[in-house]
């Protein structure tokens, strides 16, 4: 809020009584003032906060979190309500449709809208819950899973740019290549470089690791995800301004006309046509019923496309 210029259309909030338990009795300002300085400038005492008891909460308990975690859980019981406060008032609405320029995480706003239920003594979190949790990927991890009889090794590699280097190691005996590129971030740009547009990086490593050599034998998956997401932000964030999608040339707050047009633009990076269009998915990854489908359609994907490029199935 402060670095879009909006804290100060809090001043002319009205002060909101307190109702309910679910109320922190102060106003937009004041609670955007209180938190300010607990969690960004760091200024405030942290006594100066209403004592939480914890007896029989395991939130700011668990001794497999740690001391850190545990020690963010508690303040968050503090504050809770001040966020609260703060997330409901209007100009927090206008923040939100403007995200992009400050990189927020998309996925916050589900936790933001149910802060009650988390700040609960009850509170267990759910898988939805879990899969809405984001953990950077900061080395090369390898998980391996068994579908149907078939075993399989997924590697995943983190795509900061500090962390490409490490890929190569992977490159030997790969099977198949998903590739992962968020609709969503067509309007956002790197954390690590402020003048790169998200969505071109992603089309100019897409036309790398598409057109490497390692890769000339290879099934490569395209997954658009987020697509609940770029949904929602299309009727806010037009695609044609941004300079890089000017020649965006579809009706504006169109989803499928905007999907259309980035599938595109990922097959226009490729040297060749060799990419059947059921390569490509549109994704949301925390909807369990899409991705069943989506995986198991890889799978059988990633399973035909070897054995014809084996020569057991012909040219095709």
């Amino acid at each position: 809020m402060r670095s879009l210029g909006l804290d100060s259309r809090l001043a002319t909030e009205i002060k909101q009584e307190d109702e309910g338990p679910h109320s922190s009795g102060l106003s937009e300002k004041q609670a955007f003032d209180l938190l300010v300085a607990h969690l960004v400038d760091n200024t405030a005492d942290p006594s100066e906060l209403p004592a939480v008891s914890m007896e029989g909460d395991w939130v700011g308990n668990s001794p497999r979190a740690g001391l850190g975690a545990n020690n963010d859980s508690k303040q968050f019981l503090q504050l809770w309500k001040p966020i609260k406060t703060l997330w409901d008032s209007n100009p927090m609405r206008e923040v939100w449709a403007k995200r992009a320029a400050v990189n927020v995480i998309d996925g916050h706003k589900e936790y933001l809208q149910d802060l009650p239920r988390i700040a609960s003594r009850t509170f267990r979190p759910t898988q939805q819950d879990i899969l809405l949790a984001r953990v950077k990927t900061t080395q090369v991890v390898m998980e391996k899973y068994r579908i149907d009889g078939i075993e399989f090794e997924m590697y995943d590699v983190g795509g900061q740019r500090s962390e490409r280097r490490k890929w190569i190691d992977c490159f030997d005996n790969v099977d198949a290549v998903i590739f992962v590129a968020a609709l969503s971030e067509y309007d956002q740009t790197l954390a690590e470089a402020k003048r790169a547009n998200r969505m071109v990086e992603a089309l100019e490593l897409f036309r790398s690791v598409c057109n490497n050599r390692a890769f000339s034998n290879t099934s490569i998956m395209l997954f658009l995800n987020k697509k609940d997401i770029f949904a929602e932000k299309i009727l806010d964030s037009d695609i044609a301004d941004q300079k890089p999608f000017a020649d965006y040339a579809g009706p504006p707050r169109d989803f499928n006309s905007g999907v259309l047009y980035f599938i595109q633009k990922f097959k226009d990076c490729l040297l060749d046509d060799d990419f059947n269009d059921s390569f490509i998915h549109v994704t949301c990854a925390t909807d369990t019923n899409n991705m069943e489908f989506v995986l198991d359609s890889t799978r059988t994907i990633i399973m035909t496309d070897n054995l014809r490029r084996s020569g057991f199935l012909g040219a095709g």
